[in-house]
């Protein structure tokens, strides 16, 4: 197995928490319910903030605010459910992932700026600061996988230079 990469059916929970007990423990969740957990968290998560969003193009400012930002904070708390939420803390901030952490939770409090201290042109603002979250949160969490930022950067590389020399769209004409 490569290094870096945690087999979750060959470690014990000690060896993978760190002699920290994971999130909820004193419930008795066995791995498996503990991963059902962080995809369910991801998922309620990711319709609040798409609900949030919907609200941001109605007009409900508080409720776009309120909602989008409860669906990230779920989504990052799901992560709890794996590997403890002591663990998280200490993990966000170490040296590879401090610049995407900041950059994570300074956008939550942008959303908030925008939404209660900003008041012309808001929904292009927003939409702005929603982007702006949407990929700090993805940059957050590909530093979680081995190689992932890198291997999204060579992807998205190549999807580039594709559509910039292939012109893909000429064609439909």
């Amino acid at each position: 197995m490569p290094s870096g990469w945690v087999n979750l059916e060959a470690v014990t929970d000690a060896q993978l928490f760190d002699n920290e007990k994971p999130a909820f423990s004193f419930l008795g969740f066995s791995r498996t319910q503990r991963l059902y957990g962080f995809v369910g968290c991801t998922i309620i998560g990711f319709v609040l903030s798409i609900l949030g969003s919907i609200l941001l193009f109605v007009g409900a400012l508080w409720s776009f605010a309120l909602l989008f930002t409860i669906g990230i904070i779920v989504s990052l708390a799901g992560t709890g459910f794996l590997i403890g939420f002591g663990k998280q803390v200490k993990m966000m901030f170490k040296p590879v992932r401090v610049v995407a952490a900041i950059l994570f939770l300074g956008s939550i409090g942008l959303v908030f700026v925008g939404a209660f201290v900003l008041k012309n042109d808001v929904g292009l603002t927003m939409s702005f600061f929603v982007i702006i979250e949407y990929l700090a949160y993805t940059w957050y969490s590909l530093s979680y996988i081995p190689y992932a930022r890198y291997a999204f950067l060579h992807s998205s590389k190549n999807l580039y230079d594709f559509c910039i020399t292939t012109e893909p769209w000429s064609n439909l004409w």
